[in-house]
């Protein structure tokens, strides 16, 4: 099989998918009662989605294996970091998928 480069016609700052220019995709949220995080998840089911406290951080790795459709294949895989502040309580955090396929992560601030 031979393999050919397709050029793009955009340029970099158009193009920061999935979760850099406030599009809606990513919604993050830090008060003084509440850290919260949520983000676009609706490709990923609930037993592909990872969410871990590392070392003081914010893990969420979705990921589905490949998968054919009419169109051809298609293999989703997110990774996302975030610094925890440190006046988040890491024991609270929660984390569901919304009925829209939004991953809501919840966390108390420390008292």
């Amino acid at each position: 099989m031979s393999q050919l480069d397709v050029k793009h016609e955009w340029h970099d700052h158009q193009w920061d998918w999935p979760m850099q220019h406030n599009d809606g995709i990513v919604k993050l949220y830090n008060t003084n009662d509440k850290f919260e995080v949520g983000l676009d998840a609706q490709f990923f089911t609930p037993k592909e989605i990872d969410v871990k406290v590392i070392g003081g951080k914010l893990a969420v790795h979705c990921m589905h294996e490949s998968r054919s459709d009419k169109h051809g294949e298609i293999k989703r895989e997110i990774n996302r970091t975030y610094e925890l502040p440190s006046d988040v309580d890491p024991t609270t955090l929660k984390s569901y998928l919304t009925h829209n396929g939004i991953l809501q992560i919840t966390a108390q601030k420390k008292k």
